[in-house]
C-alpha cells in the first residue's frame, strides 16, 4: 500500500512538473532569447544527474519579469508542488546541488561561484522554513509580492517564490499552477491563447492548461456551460487531452471485446470438445451414468450441465 501511494505521489509531481516548467517560459517569455532551458542537468557525463531545472543566462542581460531578476548566468530552479514539504534540508539538497553544478563545470572554475543562483518556488508559504531563519538571524528580503530573498546563511545566493502571494495580474501563469482558479482569471488566460500564434508557445500553454483544467474541473465545467466561443476556445486547448481520453476509452472498448471473443471462442471450442468426448465414451459402451460421472470431473461440469450433454 505505501508503494502505491508513493507511486500515485511520483506521478501526480511528474504531471506537475512539466506545467512548472511551461509555465516559468512563458513567465520569462519576453527574455526567451536569452535564456536556455535545461529540463534536466547531466554532471560532466558522470553518473549524476540533478533532478531540478537549469536556466543559463545571457551575460549582461536584465531580466524583466520580477521572478528573473534575481537570476545570475547559471541559474539551479526546484519546484515544490502543494503537497511537497519545503524544510531547511530542501534548501540544503538544492544548495548541494549547486555546489555539485559548479564543480563538474567544463575545467576548473569554469562555473564561478558568483555566477550561480538557487530559486525554490512553491504555492503556499513554508512557515517552518521561514520560522527557521528567523530563529538563526538569516537576512530576508521581500522585494516584490511573493518573492524572498535569502541574503545570509547560505554560500548561493537563493530566492524562495511564494505562488499564492504572487501578484496574479502580473504571474497569471503561475496562477494557473493551482487548485483554486478563479473563473475569470481561467478566462482571461484563455482569451490570451485564443491569440497565440507562435507553435512554441501554443505548446506551453496547452502544457499548464493540461495541468490546470484538472485541478480546476468544476471552473472548466463552468465555463463549457457558458457561451459558445468560450466553450469551443476551451474545447481546441484541451485537444490533447480530450484525444487522449477518447483513445483510451477506444482502447478499453477494444480490448473488452477481444476479451469477449476469446472467452465465446474458448466455450464453443469446449463444448465441442465435449461433445467428441461423449461420442467417444458411447462408442465405448459406457453407459450415462459413467459418462456424467466422467464429464463432471474432467471438464469441472455440475451434475445439470453433464446431463445437458447426454441429451
Amino acid at each position: 500500500m505505501a508503494k502505491e501511494k508513493q507511486e500515485a505521489e511520483k506521478k501526480q509531481k511528474l504531471q506537475w512538473h512539466p506545467a512548472f516548467v511551461a509555465a516559468l517560459e512563458m513567465e520569462l517569455l519576453e527574455n526567451k532569447d536569452d535564456l536556455e532551458f535545461e529540463r534536466e542537468h547531466n554532471l560532466n557525463r558522470k553518473p549524476l544527474l540533478i533532478d531540478c531545472l537549469v536556466i543559463k543566462k545571457k551575460k549582461d542581460v536584465v531580466i524583466k519579469n520580477e521572478i528573473g531578476k534575481f537570476f545570475r548566468k547559471h541559474n539551479i530552479i526546484e519546484y515544490k508542488s502543494a503537497r511537497d514539504s519545503l524544510s531547511i534540508d530542501d534548501v540544503a539538497k538544492t544548495q548541494g546541488y549547486a555546489h555539485l553544478y559548479k564543480a563538474y563545470g567544463e575545467s576548473v572554475n569554469a562555473v564561478k561561484f558568483d555566477e550561480v543562483s538557487v530559486t525554490l518556488i512553491r504555492e503556499s508559504k513554508p512557515v517552518g522554513l521561514f520560522k527557521y531563519f528567523e530563529e538563526n538571524k538569516y537576512i530576508v528580503s521581500n522585494p516584490y509580492k511573493g518573492i524572498y530573498y535569502i541574503k545570509s546563511g547560505l554560500k548561493f545566493p537563493t530566492q524562495i517564490i511564494i505562488g499564492k502571494e504572487l501578484n496574479h495580474e502580473n504571474h497569471e501563469w503561475f496562477n494557473l499552477l493551482s487548485d483554486k482558479v478563479t473563473k475569470q482569471e481561467m478566462t482571461r488566460a484563455i482569451e490570451y491563447s485564443r491569440k497565440v500564434r507562435s507553435k512554441n508557445e501554443r505548446e506551453l500553454i496547452d502544457a499548464i492548461f493540461e495541468v490546470s483544467a484538472l485541478a480546476n474541473k468544476n471552473i472548466v465545467e463552468e465555463l463549457k456551460m457558458g457561451d459558445e466561443d468560450m466553450c469551443q476556445a476551451l474545447m481546441e486547448i484541451m485537444k490533447p487531452e480530450i484525444e487522449e481520453a477518447v483513445n483510451k476509452a477506444v482502447d478499453t472498448a477494444v480490448n473488452a471485446a477481444v476479451l469477449q471473443e476469446r472467452k465465446e471462442t474458448t466455450e464453443r471450442v469446449t463444448e465441442r470438445a465435449i461433445k467428441v468426448a461423449v461420442e467417444m465414451l458411447r462408442s465405448l459402451n459406457l453407459g450415462d451414468v459413467e459418462i456424467k460421472e466422467a464429464l463432471k470431473k474432467n471438464y469441472k461440469l455440475s451434475e445439470e450441465e453433464a446431463l445437458s450433454y447426454l441429451k
